[in-house]
């Protein structure tokens, strides 16, 4: 290969991998180097690469030793050491060379290695190279997704076995479990999808990007990207309670108390509220006003039920009573108990849901 070709390859590799130049450059002349020396003996030499010019030359490095050395042998005689001129120079015959050179500094000499150098260095040197570009392009595929996890990524649907679907997001692949997609919806092989990042894991051999699209903060993002009053502060998210693909409970607010929080997040005519819906298969979504008072809040997040009381019995242990009339017992616990659960969860309080007879026959007054 000459050097025109060998940086047309470079060149190749660099765009491909999306690694610096300087990081090949470097894995060349490691590889080189370490195939010179052990095909030819050689400790000393070293293998540079023009990144200008792709010209690859050897050079051999010598060290300025003292014009004499004195040494002592096994039974305590001193002897002279003599200068090794295959790594030695003398201080005496390196000022010839450069004045300026004193003991202990380095000087490397060109050398025209054998004529079977390219194909046997570069053949031993190959392994090495390899794996120095997987290393780099692991490093900086991993760099490009260290900051992704809990973010929403798009991507396309390439592969699926038994288990997963794999999400080519581009210089790598996620997985997205079968377990992590919305209850009854379809995954098309080659069509674009909205993934949430849950890990990111480097602990192994291979990068692992584990995906979502039933967790609570896909549709946290999916409100930050359809609201832009989130990404200026105007409209502050508190919290997110999820039963993917039956309903989700978002408590939402805002600094500003002439501002509408929940009115922002459905949009004019409700066009914001519906894309979120549309990605969500039809999940049912509750905006939920947040309030500082636990007592409010909690009512507010039983929505739709109303007329509510609530009794905080323990604020350490986050334990509440809500009483609710008859016309409004059944929507605050709601389907198969979803609605008092997502609650719960989102207010972070343990609520016991009772109708007004048996909060009379515990001696609860309700005013």
């Amino acid at each position: 290969m000459n050097a025109k070709e060998f940086l047309s390859a470079l060149d190749n590799i660099v765009k491909e991998k999306n690694i610096d130049k300087s990081v090949v450059i470097e894995a060349m002349q490691n590889g080189l180097t370490t195939a010179y020396k052990k095909n030819y003996g050689k400790s000393n030499s070293k293998v540079l690469v023009n990144p200008d010019t792709g010209e690859i030359k050897v050079y051999s490095t010598i060290t300025v030793v003292p014009d004499e050395r004195i040494e002592e042998d096994e039974e305590g005689n001193k002897i002279v050491k003599e200068v090794n001129p295959e790594i030695e120079i003398s201080l005496t015959d390196a000022k010839k060379v450069n004045k300026t050179l004193e003991i202990g500094d380095t000087i490397d000499t060109e050398i025209i290695p054998k004529d079977d150098f390219s194909r046997v260095a570069t053949s031993t040197a190959k392994q090495v190279v390899i794996q120095k570009i997987r290393e780099a392009e692991r490093s900086s595929i991993l760099n490009e997704f260290a900051d992704k996890e809990g973010e929403l990524l798009h991507g396309t649907v390439a592969l699926e076995d038994t288990d997963n679907y794999y999400i080519d997001l581009g210089r790598s692949n996620g997985i997205l479990p079968k377990r992590e997609i919305i209850p009854g919806e379809t995954i098309e092989m080659g069509s674009q999808i909205k993934v949430y990042v849950t890990k990111v894991d480097n602990s192994g051999r291979n990068l692992v990007i584990k995906l979502s699209r039933t967790h609570y903060g896909f549709v946290k993002r999916l409100f930050e990207l359809e609201v832009p009053e989130f990404s200026d502060g105007t409209v502050l998210m508190h919290a997110v309670a999820r039963e993917a693909g039956v309903r989700s409970k978002v408590a939402v607010y805002s600094e500003n108390p002439n501002f509408d929080p929940i009115g922002a997040c459905i949009g004019e005519k409700g066009s914001r509220i519906a894309s979120i819906i549309k990605e969500l298969k039809g999940e049912k979504i509750d905006l939920i006003k947040y309030d500082k008072d636990p007592k409010i809040f909690i009512e507010n997040a039983l929505s739709p039920a109303k007329n509510l009381t609530v009794l905080i019995m323990d604020s350490k242990k986050n334990e509440a009573i809500v009483v609710a009339d008859k016309d409004n017992f059944s929507l605050a616990i709601g389907k198969k108990g979803i609605n008092a659960k997502l609650a719960g969860r989102l207010t972070k309080y343990k609520l016991d849901i009772k109708n007004v007879e048996d909060a009379s026959l515990l001696g609860i007054k309700i005013q």
